[in-house]
Formats: C-alpha cells, structure tokens, sequence
C-alpha cells in the first residue's frame, strides 16, 4: 500500500485481464495501492511476473496467471487459480481488448471475428468463470473497460464499434440479473488513452495516410474537446471508485472517462 492512499479496498481480492500493460496495469496498479490484492492475467508471462513484482512492492498480494480470453478452456484454468489460491474474489476488470480498422468495403472476416471473440466473447468467458463465486459470497463488483465505441459508431470502426456495444449490453443484461445477489455491473468508456494500443492505432493511420506520426497523434487528440490523449491513470482512478462498498448504488451505468467527446 502507498503511504498517502487510504486503504479503501483492504481485504479485497480482485482479478484484471489484459493487466500487463496500459489500462489493465493501471487499474492492477491503483486497486493494489488501495489496499486489494491483485492477480493479473494476460499472454505474456514475463510481462506478467513483472507486474506482479510491482504490486508486492506495494505489500499485496498477487499472482500472474498466463491466459487468452478468447479459449474457455485457459479462462477456466484461471478462475481455478484464482480461487483454489485466494477462496474467492471480490472485483473483477474485464480489460483484455483488441482494436482494429477496416473500410466496410472487403471487411476481412477475421477481423470481424477475432475483434468480437476477445472484447465480446472474451468478457463473457471470463465473467461466467467468476460470477458463481460472487453469487455464493453475495458480494461482488464487475467493471468491463468499454470504450466511447459502446455509445456512437465510428467511420472504418466496423468490428470494434460492434464489439464495444455488446459490451455495453451485457454490462446492462447482467446488472440486472445479478442485483439480487449484491453485485454491480458497470462499463467505463474511455476516450482514446495514452497506451500501447493507442500507439498501433496512429503507427495504422500513418501506414494508410500521408499523416506523419505527431499529425496521425495530433489528429486523435483533437477528437477530444480537451484536446489530448486521456492517461490510464484517470481510468484506473474510476475503476477504484466503482470497486469500493460506497458505490453499491452505482450499477448498469457506462461512465465516460473522454474528456467531453460524448455526453451521454
């Protein structure tokens, strides 16, 4: 725990998919400062083992647990880790996610299906493991990373803009049928944030355009009326809000975390 950082989610167990990097490491980051143990889960074990260094440097504990979220058969081994491990768990972040872009026009299949399998299916894979053990202890706090993709489609965003909003639909159909048990289901919908996806993102804009780097960079931040990137820090920070017993009131809500792009 961090000296300056009170220890809101002391006792809690939480889990974060795609946590070895931008948003996911974030939020593993900032729920192990306020006070929650962490495991983190992603691809790359290395990256992994890394950041769960971090979070016991932060006094927690965490385990990194290697896993694709598009094959149930890993997502069940995960689960299983997790709760052999800990007993149960108290948050989960579904943040493992993909982008991509395509004119309609000659859509590749494969985009459509690998875009929808990790950002659809993969959340749907990894909150079925999970949910039962939230039911049995009647507690629990799911919070899926959308995107501004949830709410408003997107020129060439096809696959991901449907992704996104079946996100969004799933966040809404489980809030309301695991309300009985005391556990919330929530979205936030960022902006575009300052990560490694991002950064694929403009090295896409500038293979297709005349745009070099800093003007593929500068156009995205333009998108926003604040004119720059949102830091994963500002969507870690409402991920920790959301996980705490004071928000038990907030559920089905999809919060925008894109410095003004869409107000609704």
């Amino acid at each position: 725990m961090t000296d300056n950082q009170p220890s809101v989610l002391a006792g809690r167990r939480a889990v974060v998919t795609g946590g070895s990097k931008g948003i996911g490491l974030s939020i593993a980051l900032a729920l192990a400062g306020a006070g929650a143990d962490v495991a983190v889960s992603a691809r790359g074990q290395d990256e992994l083992d890394h950041v769960a260094g971090q979070i016991r440097a932060l006094g927690r504990r965490s385990l990194a647990l290697s896993c694709d979220v598009t094959d149930p058969a890993q997502v069940d081994q995960l689960a299983t880790g997790v709760l052999d491990e800990w007993g149960g768990i108290d948050i989960l972040i579904n943040n493992a996610g993909a982008a991509g872009s395509h004119k309609f026009i000659d859509h590749p299949d494969e985009l459509w299906h690998r875009l929808l399998a990790i950002n659809l299916t993969g959340t749907y894979y990894v909150t079925k493991a999970f949910v039962p053990a939230m039911v049995e202890q009647n507690w629990g706090r799911i919070i899926n990373i959308a995107s501004i993709a949830s709410k408003i489609g997107g020129r060439y965003i096809a696959a991901y803009t449907a992704s996104k909003h079946g996100v969004l639909g799933l966040t809404r159909a489980l809030a309301l049928e695991l309300v009985s048990s005391q556990i919330t289901v929530n979205a936030i919908c960022p902006g575009y944030v300052d990560t490694p996806m991002t950064d694929s993102g403009i090295a896409n804009i500038v293979s297709r355009t005349k745009l070099t780097e800093a003007e593929a960079r500068t156009a995205l931040e333009k998108t926003s009326p604040q004119n720059r990137l949102i830091e994963p820090e500002e969507v870690a920070a409402v991920a920790v809000l959301l996980a705490q017993d004071i928000s038990k009131g907030i559920t089905g809500q999809a919060i925008n975390v894109d410095g003004g792009t869409v107000m609704a």
